[in-house]
């Protein structure tokens, strides 16, 4: 038999909700968090392009240790990400994770940025 090696599963917690998602560290968190809330249920995280470039699975990582691949700065700053923002679809965990739905509509984004040039 062919030596295997193990895939850790990790436990993707939503605040304010009942989710508990299992994620391997090899699936993106966003998948997880779809399977752990099948239909008609609603999703713990907005849903969209699943490839980084909308925004819409924006999330914020209250606790965990977590990889990254790349995201538009549109969505997420460097300094957003730096304060633990990140798109769900680009996410891979390292550990288990608390997370709480972040997404910011397109006035609330163009707010911020008015804000942060001020």
């Amino acid at each position: 038999m062919a030596d295997v090696d193990a895939i850790n599963v990790f436990n993707i917690t939503v605040r304010g909700s009942d989710v508990v998602a299992p994620c391997p560290e090899t699936e993106r968190v966003l998948i997880a968090l779809e399977q752990a809330a099948p239909f008609p249920k609603p999703k713990p995280v907005n849903v969209g392009c699943r490839k980084g470039g909308c925004g819409a699975c924006r999330i914020r990582v209250l606790s965990g240790d977590y990889t990254t691949i790349k995201m538009s700065r549109a969505h997420v700053t460097e300094a957003e990400e730096a304060d633990g923002y990140v798109l769900a679809c680009r996410v891979f965990p390292a550990s288990d994770m608390e997370i709480e739905p972040a997404f910011l509509t397109p006035h609330e984004r163009m707010e911020m940025r008015k804000a942060e040039r001020d």
